[in-house]
């Protein structure tokens, strides 16, 4: 039981790297990005190439896959995301759908259609014993890598001016940009860093998930379930709802493998129906 545990908690951690990202700028532009997998994509192709072809560690794969990520969310708000930001959430959904189609059909045709290869660096490699339980490395370092991604955005949308700022325009946009706040590079700033974490969490997946060019479609469900369940808009909101998801869809295909992937669409509607504004409702960021 706990070695279940623990591997959904790990799993509900690299859905968390990714979903938070979409819960962030849905909450701030109130934008259907559905294309967010994309983004994840690109860090996890980005990490896979420079480990694979250039000999880069896996450490610095990460920042990489971070940057990737974040650039590419960066061309794409500015070139068409930002021209549809007040436009109706079915053009939203059909631009974002169309990206992940046309990432889909450019990743199938540079890389193919398998699945990238991917070898632990040996300080990951293995098991290590804790409290007299066997646990995978690679999965304690996934969340630990969590753990300090939710650390450090609270601290930096709770502690500092640019989150203040966001915080602000989450509220209430008008008035924040009546106050001097650049609410159009706030939202450049924000979709880049939604995007970046996207990113991160894309190229950790490549020792868990595995990578392939379905994975914004094979994903989409998971990371929409993070967000809507723990509260678009929020941060702690989709940490409870990944840990959530990772344990009881880890459980339900350990223990009942015959309906383990039904039984998490069941504890996505009863969650919605039981809070239907998310596990955390949004008062500004936290």
């Amino acid at each position: 039981m706990g070695i279940v545990i623990f591997d959904g908690v790990a799993y509900g951690m690299l859905l968390f790297l990714i979903g938070v990202g979409l819960s962030i700028t849905m909450g701030l532009m109130n934008f259907v990005n559905l294309a967010h997998g994309s983004f994840a994509m690109v860090g996890g192709y980005a990490a896979s190439v420079l480990m694979n072809h250039f000999g880069l560690g896996f450490g610095l794969s990460l920042a990489a896959a971070f940057v990737a990520a974040a650039v590419a969310g960066a061309a794409l708000e500015f070139v068409f995301y930002r021209r549809l930001y007040r436009a109706h959430p079915l053009d939203q959904v059909l631009l974002s759908i169309g990206v992940v189609f046309v990432s889909i059909a450019a990743f199938t045709y540079f890389f193919g259609p398998t699945m990238q290869p991917f070898t632990l660096p040996p300080a990951l490699d293995g098991q290590v014993s804790i409290g007299g339980l066997e646990v995978g490395r690679y999965r304690l370092f996934l969340i630990v890598c969590g753990v300090a991604v939710l650390a450090a955005l609270l601290l930096g949308l709770g502690k500092t001016r640019y989150g203040a700022m966001v915080r602000a325009a989450v509220d209430n946009q008008r008035v924040a940009g009546g106050t001097g706040i650049h609410v159009q590079r706030l939202f450049f700033l924000t979709f880049s860093l939604g995007c970046g974490l996207a990113g991160l969490g894309g190229a950790l997946s490549l020792g868990m998930l595995g990578l392939e060019p379905s994975f914004p479609l094979k994903y989409l469900v998971y990371f929409l379930m993070v967000v809507c369940v723990g509260g678009a808009g929020t941060v702690t909101g989709p940490f409870i709802a990944a840990l959530l998801v990772g344990i009881v869809d880890v459980a339900g295909k350990y223990y009942w493998p015959e309906a383990g992937a039904f039984l998490i669409y069941v504890f996505m509607i009863a969650m919605l129906l039981a809070r239907p504004n998310g596990i955390v409702a949004r008062k500004g960021l936290a």
